[in-house]
């Protein structure tokens, strides 16, 4: 595995500024965290954060640019190098997308190299992280939500969410034009599905009185191209609201979206999370790995298309397998990036975690039946403090000593 380094002295200037901080929760663009479906002509014309405002000063940690001004301690250094090579797994490739192109912005400017850490980049696929975190063969990657966690904690496996850059559900459902426009209308309907049926997407219908297994059929699609899909003949699809959208608005295509925020169904995405085993062995080396992340989240807000320039050159210099094009990647961060915006709760800085949100998204899902066999056993898998930590009373990243 090669180490990627995207860009760093020529794109550090451009993309590093100061922290972030949340001035309105004003709804913004939907979004959604690294879905695994190739963006083929998506634009981000329509994309903006122009509801949420969001506070920046300076131009980098020491108000200079990149990671020039951070400077640690020979003490501290030495125990972030004792970790050894820190390998990163993105949830999908380097894609533009919360918990992805914060790690990567935060690679690209330097900020890891500066706090003595030597971070592996490694695209990989979210579901195929778990087993290889709880193996010590990586030690961070994202989730897509907490129930993703949950789903995935067992047999000895435990892990350590650190960050919730998304607090609302990543998906929504669209019905072509002239189909349902309500929910209840999908009765007796067919949803197409990629995998499976999103958890916000089942809580929503339930919430509309259909049940999962009875009211509405399920088929499996091929591919992950939405025109395709909505041509099938299927009722109703679910998607990333950063992702198929935009593919639909840029070939003109009308459709109906049903998204979960507007029906008050709780959730997350975006999560950095690393084992329980790595986070006690090396613990200010998980605390800078998430300092330097918070950093390069600060950086993508504060310019949403350099930030998705980036991703995408290090999406093109890993193979670019998924086939991604930079129009899609500038329209998925800058989605993503207002809904990150807008989800985030007045005053408080971007990235904190919020137990009673896992909790309630939990208990929203066990309620709707997501979990028909019977649900996972909800545990704290989270460390609260640590992010609320790494910022200072302006809600601006601090650096070590």
């Amino acid at each position: 595995m090669t180490k990627q380094h995207v860009g760093r002295r020529k794109l550090a200037a451009r993309l590093a500024i100061a922290g972030v901080a949340v001035a309105t929760t004003a709804a913004g663009t939907a979004a959604a965290s690294a879905p695994p479906d190739t963006v083929s002509d998506a634009t981000a014309s329509d994309a903006t954060v122009s509801d949420a405002t969001v506070s920046a000063e300076g131009s980098g940690p020491d108000g200079t640019s990149g990671a020039s001004g951070i400077t640690i301690s020979d003490e501290r250094c030495a125990e972030n190098e004792a970790a050894g090579t820190i390998t990163y797994l993105s949830s999908f490739d380097f894609a533009a997308a919360a918990g992805i192109v914060d790690v990567v912005v935060a690679d690209a400017n330097g900020y890891f190299e500066a706090l003595c850490l030597d971070v592996d980049m490694v695209p990989s696929f979210s579901t195929a992280n778990y087993t290889l975190i709880a193996a010590g063969e990586g030690q961070f990657s994202a989730a897509g939500s907490y129930t993703e966690i949950l789903n995935n904690t067992a047999e000895g496996a435990e892990f350590l969410a650190l960050v919730d850059y998304g607090k609302t559900p990543i998906e929504a459902l669209i019905t072509p034009d002239g189909g349902a426009t309500t929910l209840e209308e999908l009765e007796g309907s067919t949803v197409g599905v990629k995998g499976d049926l999103p958890p916000s997407v089942v809580a929503m219908l339930a919430g509309a009185g259909l049940e999962r297994g009875s009211d509405y059929d399920e088929v499996l699609l091929d591919g992950f191209d939405p025109v395709v899909h909505l041509e099938s003949g299927i009722d109703a699809l679910p998607v990333y609201k950063s992702n198929e959208p935009g593919q639909l608005d840029a070939q003109g295509i009308a459709y109906n979206i049903f998204d979960p925020v507007d029906f008050d169904i709780p959730g997350t995405f975006g999560i950095l999370y690393t084992s329980a085993s790595f986070a006690e062995e090396h613990p200010t080396a998980v605390e800078d790995f998430i300092r330097a992340s918070l950093q390069g989240m600060a950086d993508a807000i504060a310019d949403p298309e350099a930030a998705a320039q980036v991703a995408f050159e290090a999406i093109e210099a890993a193979g670019n397998q998924n086939y991604l094009v930079l129009e899609g990647e500038t329209f998925r961060w800058q989605a993503e990036s207002a809904e990150v915006i807008a989800g985030t709760p007045e005053g408080d800085p971007i990235g904190l975690i919020d137990p009673d949100l896992f909790q309630a998204e939990y208990d929203a899902y066990v309620d709707a039946g997501v979990w028909p066999d019977g649900a996972p056993e909800f545990g704290e898998y989270f460390d609260a403090e640590l992010a609320a930590s790494l910022y200072d009373e302006n809600g601006e990243v601090v650096w070590p000593d």
